[in-house]
Formats: structure tokens, C-alpha cells, sequence
């Protein structure tokens, strides 16, 4: 009998480890990783401090859930962003839910020839789960973040996931 708890546990446990997957593994997986990362706590420290252009790469319908306050919307179909004011050298950090899409905004942006571009690790999801505040499309603080989808869902651990 011992053997057979033994043997569900080992197993559980095995299935467990597998079944849960880094971040990192997660971002190696789909993104190339040219783009340098940005972690969510410099992203903080510098919106407090710094003047730089913060975009976010999502649908129309999550960033009017929820973004990052300071952030613009920046849809791969809109190509015609108001960044031909913007100075080439300008900081810019792209995010979207976890940092896919982004990564491939942000590298639009190079090609573009923008040559300070940064991608959010993480996303709005890894912002959300460190506490840090979301807006509304009416400028006011929710709980709400868009999800994407089911799958993407398991790596929003705080707020509530909107569909």
C-alpha cells in the first residue's frame, strides 16, 4: 500500500513540474529575443521619473479594459501611431498580456528605426500581479485585465480576468 501512495505521489508530483512552466520558458519559447527586456519594477521606477513613450501592443478591446496609465494603444494594424514627432533615440517600452506580441511591435519599431525599444517582461499581467495600478478607457483604477484568452489566463494571478 505504501508503494502504490508512494508511486501516485512521484507521479503527481512529475506531472505537476511539467505542467508548470516558467515565464522565462514561456517567453524563450515564443519570442526571439532581440528585443532587451524591461522588468515591470524599472518600468515603475522610470514612469515616476522619466519622460519616455509607453505603448501598449494589445486589441482595442483589452486596452479598454485595462493598461498601464501612461500607455498609448499601439496596434500592429494602426500603423500610423503619432510617433513621427518622436526622436529616435526617445526610450519607448512596448507591452502587451505577457510580452509576445509586444516583442514583435517593438521589433516593427526598430525596423522603423527607433533605436531605444524595450520590451516589458511580462506584460501588463506581471505589472498586475505585482500590485501596481490599471486604468479603465475612462482613466480610472479597476481590477479588471483582459485575458486574451483561457490559456493565457494561468498567468494573471491578481485582478479580475476579463474574456
Amino acid at each position: 500500500m505504501k508503494k502504490v501512495i508512494f508511486g501516485f505521489i512521484f507521479i503527481f508530483i512529475g506531472f505537476s513540474a511539467n505542467s508548470q512552466k516558467t515565464l522565462d520558458h514561456l517567453l524563450d519559447r515564443y519570442n526571439r529575443g532581440d528585443i532587451p527586456y524591461i522588468s515591470v519594477e524599472e518600468l515603475k521606477m522610470k514612469l515616476e521619473k522619466e519622460k519616455l513613450v509607453l505603448l501598449d501592443a494589445r486589441k482595442a478591446e483589452e486596452f479598454e479594459v485595462s493598461h498601464i496609465r501612461q500607455a498609448s494603444l499601439f496596434e500592429e494594424s494602426n500603423e500610423s501611431h503619432s510617433l513621427s514627432n518622436v526622436d529616435k533615440d526617445t526610450e519607448i517600452i512596448v507591452y502587451c498580456s505577457l510580452g509576445i506580441r509586444s516583442e514583435k511591435a517593438a521589433r516593427k519599431l526598430k525596423k522603423a528605426g527607433f533605436r531605444n525599444v524595450r520590451n516589458l517582461y511580462g506584460g501588463i499581467f506581471e505589472w498586475k500581479n505585482k500590485g501596481y495600478e490599471v486604468v479603465n478607457d475612462e482613466g480610472e483604477q479597476t481590477e479588471k485585465v483582459h485575458v486574451y484568452s483561457e490559456n493565457w489566463s494561468q498567468w494573471l494571478n491578481q485582478g479580475e480576468k476579463i474574456y
